[in-house]
């Protein structure tokens, strides 16, 4: 993993009442797992105490110096993989108290390092606590093939398969039915208006891929488990991939055109996952399925939606 030592940033500053103007110098040293910073300035009247990098106080100051030396870990530090670079970024950010001449800044610190051929990256694993009879948690993780374990890659072969299960710990709650409303793949971690994406399950739990691929829900092991095997696309082929997704758990004996679990079986249509005998609820997956309005989890109501995303995973050719 490479390192370096980046230095000196030059920042002109302005006093409110003299509109003096004075120069900084900040030295930044990225180590492998951790980072040094130190800012400096003999003319300044900031008060060092008052720096943070991130959500970090300084590991020591003096009236003219502040020193950080915090793991990558740490204060917040936000990650990036593009590419065959990896980086770390942060900000200085000075906030002076209300009868201090100094005005308040924020700087970029930045530590980039080449991507190591070793190094995968972490999947994520959102964790919610909610407010219900019991707090509920939410789960959303690659699996191997069999669906035993983790996944030991996240580099899957275009037509292979990709196995997702998404789970509610249900601790001490009723029985929850756990059902994935919407899915698609992007190739951001935020999806934002405009963002390009490729959709996997719409229209209020229609798992639209399976009409054109292999996709398929497994069949159900538990009631709160949703085991999907999502076919390996060509949309963003080698790029970085996220899948974002609706999680809902819901009452079992609460299914209906809005909260349901659909996957299209070549030569049969549309059928449902958990009972056959009501396959009639994924008729509207050809067309617009009814919206109900979101409830949430307590005494009297049915379920809970909340949002997950999974990745960064990559498919290659």
């Amino acid at each position: 993993m490479a390192f370096s030592w980046y230095c000196v940033l030059l920042l002109c500053l302005g006093a409110r009442a003299a509109n003096a103007v004075f120069l900084a110098e900040m030295k930044l040293d990225c180590r492998p797992d951790y980072m040094a910073l130190v800012w400096s300035d003999s003319r300044s009247q900031a008060d060092t105490s008052l720096f943070r990098l991130g959500s970090c106080a300084p590991t020591s100051s003096t009236s003219r110096e502040v020193v950080f030396s915090v793991g990558l870990t740490d204060c917040n530090f936000r990650k990036l993989v593009t590419g065959n670079e990896l980086t770390y970024s942060n900000e200085l950010i000075y906030t002076p108290s209300l009868d201090s001449y100094v005005l308040p800044f924020t700087l970029p610190v930045v530590c980039s390092y080449e991507r190591p051929n070793d190094w995968h990256p972490v999947i994520v694993d959102p964790v919610f606590d909610t407010y219900g009879v019991e707090n509920l948690v939410f789960h959303m993780e690659l699996m191997n093939a069999d669906f035993s374990g983790p996944a030991e890659s996240t580099s899957f072969r275009l037509g292979s398969m990709i196995p997702i299960m998404a789970s509610v710990e249900q601790r001490s709650h009723q029985p929850l039915l756990l059902l994935l409303e919407e899915c698609v793949a992007a190739t951001t971690e935020d999806l934002e208006p405009g963002t390009d994406f490729h959709s996997i399950i719409a229209n209020k739990g229609c798992l639209v891929d399976s009409k054109s691929t292999r996709s398929r829900f497994e069949p159900r092991q538990k009631l709160s488990e949703l085991q999907l095997s999502l076919q390996a696309f060509k949309f963003a082929l080698g790029q970085e991939v996220y899948i974002h997704c609706s999680l809902v758990a819901w009452d079992p004996n609460g299914l209906d055109d809005s909260k349901k679990a659909c996957q299209y079986v070549k030569g049969h249509g549309w059928e449902l996952l958990d009972d056959d005998s009501y396959n009639h609820l994924c008729n509207c997956c050809e067309y617009t399925c009814k919206s109900r309005k979101a409830r949430s989890l307590e005494p009297g109501t049915n379920g809970l939606m909340k949002k997950a995303v999974l990745g960064p995973l990559t498919i290659t050719v």
